[in-house]
């Protein structure tokens, strides 16, 4: 038709510019109004223009070719080079970051614990008195304790702190502790009360623990640290087949982990009340503060 341009047709010509027209702006006055608020494309370090136009209740305007494209930033999902990240792309990173449970961590963790049965085997062996069979049980307690003083140290150092770490390595420590001062007591090396005093004082504090969790976290000390240094040593010394002048040192320092235990042990009951009082009195406060 003459005269008559080929928008008129219902072309996407036409399309296009019902759609410019809908968004009020043309492109020349567009590049004006840019140009005016000193927001040209690329202003903001050559990358495309933000939304210029919006709709009712903030919305893009239709037609509005200026609304951020795909690979503009968006507030709070831009990324270092400006790009939109993938839908879920989050959710993957986050579970990228977790750290897998076969980490070198978790598995010296699992090693603590296979050590368990077979340092038991190893310690009873041929009636549990051959210096030989005592001395490979010695060698299986002396690497459970070496692991133990890595896996935690590994875990925090390279952020391979996971769920099953956390509940697996105070079951080893303790699995291992435990083992050896059972059998050195049905064995009739050592008594029976001191294994009771080490064992009642771990679980205890362990169940403490969990008692207290609500208000806060109990946190290892130093003399904490001291006493289970002692207490590998003291054991490991007793499920040696020792005679002598060292039999007579063994005997002296597990009378210092002893000490060590029960003093420690005080001490994280006393670390217990006082963060127990500490957190009923901020709830107490916080709970005042809400109905003022």
């Amino acid at each position: 038709m003459t005269g008559v341009p080929a928008s008129a047709a219902g072309g996407p010509s036409a399309r296009r510019a019902a759609g410019t027209a809908a968004g009020g702006l043309s492109a020349s006055g567009r590049t004006l109004a840019r140009e005016a608020r000193g927001t040209a494309p690329g202003a903001s370090g050559g990358g495309p223009a933000r939304r210029t136009a919006h709709g009712p209740g903030g919305a893009p305007a239709h037609g509005d070719e200026t609304t951020t494209p795909a690979t503009a930033p968006l507030d709070g999902l831009d990324t270092e080079d400006g790009t939109r990240p993938a839908r879920g792309a989050k959710v993957v990173a986050a579970a990228v970051n977790q750290a897998s449970v076969w980490n070198i961590a978790n598995l010296l963790t699992m090693l603590r614990l296979l050590l368990v049965p077979a340092f038991v085997m190893l310690m009873l062996a041929d009636g549990g008195y051959d210096p030989a069979w005592r001395s490979f049980a010695w060698a299986a307690f002396a690497v459970a304790m070496i692991t133990d003083l890595f896996d935690g140290h590994l875990a925090r150092t390279y952020d391979l702190v996971t769920d099953f770490g956390k509940i697996a390595d105070p079951i080893a420590d303790k699995a291992i502790m435990g083992a050896a001062l059972i059998c050195l007591s049905s064995l009739g090396d050592l008594p029976w009360w001191v294994t009771g005093i080490i064992l009642g004082r771990e679980l205890g504090i362990t169940l403490l623990r969990f008692l207290v969790i609500r208000y806060g976290v109990i946190p290892a000390s130093r003399g904490g640290k001291l006493k289970t240094l002692t207490q590998g040593i003291a054991v490991g010394m007793y499920v040696l087949a020792l005679t002598g002048w060292l039999a007579t040192l063994r005997w002296w320092v597990m009378a210092a982990a002893v000490v060590l235990t029960v003093a420690t042990g005080l001490d994280y009951v006393k670390q217990a009340i006082v963060l127990r009082r500490q957190g009923i009195a901020d709830r107490k406060a916080a709970l005042e503060e809400t109905e003022a």
